[in-house]
């Protein structure tokens, strides 16, 4: 397990095409979902191939701090909650290190009728509100009070045969009111639900429980939850969208030919499409569905894409099955070979746009229209500098990106951002040619 408090640097020697062959690994949104879900079942938990990443160390770090036994037996993470969990013991400084932390309110007002949980953290990318997540839970009877640093949470008889509708179409928030209806009697139907790639995964999850949930991959969800959960059970969950498009958007910027496995097509679909419409040349060598039994796959090999152009419309992302707001910032380095000026339009975070005139460092023409829309014109001559990763994982990993294809030998310092989110990156883009050697400090 990686040690947070050592600061890890990146040295890129960019200008390489690579080759070879690189495999997506399983999902962090779903993974830190799965641990969060753990607690709801007094039985053993057992998650299988699990990255091997920061913020998932730090879900299992809070987890272990109330006395759950969280164990690595190679890929695979075991769960034993305790009879009874220590909240006043909790990690408050770990569990303030993730965003991810604060599903596990679902799971813990089964436990508690009243408690407190340190207020979230994660990325910094503006005013993410977590009062849908209030709204959501309000409707099954459950009170949450914002103190200066935690979330007071209480509670009575949780309400049955309720139906939500959500204030947004959060995938944390979906996961939110699945993992309180889950252990509610009775039907709960969620409307305006996140059907994501994360949401289904804890959907095909909970049912392994005896949780029905009928409308899975939809925006309507029909629960009904169980009264207790006991056994041991083992799950995988499905294959990460989000790292499939980060070795395409490395792919296209490159214009390497690699061949990435086990992507994941359903939750790709626009990506590629888009991808397609600007030059870049692709082609699915096999489907198949992975091992979790639900997740469609394919093995993708990119080819040479000489000339790519700008859209003509703005990109920008949705809930799914729309572009992943998570893979928007993917574009952006692909956008900076393509010929013309591209649109790039983050609705969703306040802050997150900001991050991408990093790459003004690297010789990018990129104009910052207001803190949601930027224009990148392309194709630029990238050339090497030395960056400090900024607080947010995708706007840290398309520097790394644009890096890769910068002239030059660049230094991309403190990258524990991208390590929140993608394992071993470093050796896997070694293993595909990059000249790219780690440093700590």
């Amino acid at each position: 397990m990686a040690n947070p408090k050592k600061t890890v640097h990146f040295e890129i020697k960019g200008g390489k095409k690579l080759r070879g062959t690189v495999t997506t690994n399983t999902a962090k949104n779903s993974a830190v979902g799965l641990l969060c879900a753990s607690l709801l079942n007094r039985g053993a938990t057992t998650l299988r191939d699990m990255p091997k990443i920061e913020e998932v160390f730090r879900i299992i770090e809070v987890l272990q701090s109330i006395g759950v036994s969280v164990k690595w037996e190679k890929n695979d993470v075991i769960v034993r909650p305790p009879k009874k969990l220590s909240l006043k013991s909790m990690d408050a400084d770990t569990a303030m290190r993730t965003r991810s932390a604060i599903m596990l309110i679902g799971p813990l007002l089964h436990l508690f009728p009243r408690f407190r949980l340190p207020q979230a953290g994660g990325c910094q990318l503006g005013a993410r509100t977590v009062e849908p997540h209030f709204f959501a839970l309000q409707k099954l009877g459950i009170s949450i009070k914002t103190l200066p640093k935690s979330y007071e949470i209480s509670r009575k008889t949780l309400k049955k045969g309720q139906t939500v509708v959500l204030y947004e179409s959060g995938d944390t928030v979906t996961e939110q009111i699945l993992l309180a209806a889950a252990k509610v009697p009775g039907n709960t139907v969620i409307k305006f639900a996140s059907a994501n790639y994360q949401v289904q995964d804890l959907c095909h999850f909970l049912t392994r429980f005896g949780v029905v949930v009928n409308g899975i991959g939809t925006t309507t969800l029909s629960v009904t939850g169980v009264k207790d959960i006991d056994m041991d059970i083992s799950f995988r969950p499905g294959e990460d969208p989000i790292e499939s498009m980060l070795f395409l958007s490395i792919a296209a910027t490159t214009n390497s030919e690699i061949t990435i496995k086990r992507c994941p097509l359903d939750f790709l679909e626009l990506e590629l499409l888009k991808l397609e419409k600007m030059g870049f040349r692709y082609r699915i060598l096999r489907e198949y569905t992975s091992k979790n039994g639900h997740t469609r796959l394919g093995d993708i090999r990119t080819m040479n894409s000489p000339r790519l152009k700008a859209l003509h419309e703005k990109i920008h992302p949705s809930v799914y099955p729309g572009l992943n707001i998570d893979n928007l910032p993917f574009f952006v380095p692909v956008a900076l070979r393509a010929e013309g000026q591209t649109l790039i339009h983050d609705w969703v975070y306040e802050n997150r746009a900001i991050y991408f005139l990093e790459l003004r460092k690297l010789g990018a023409d990129i104009i910052l229209a207001d803190p949601h829309r930027v224009f990148v014109k392309g194709p630029a001559k990238l050339k090497a500098a030395e960056v400090i990763c900024p607080p947010a994982l995708r706007p840290a990993a398309i520097i790394m990106i644009a890096m890769l294809a910068a002239d030059g030998t660049s230094m991309l310092r403190n990258v524990y951002s991208i390590n929140r989110g993608y394992e071993d990156l470093a050796k896997r883009l070694h293993r595909l040619g990059a000249d790219i050697k780690t440093f700590h400090s």
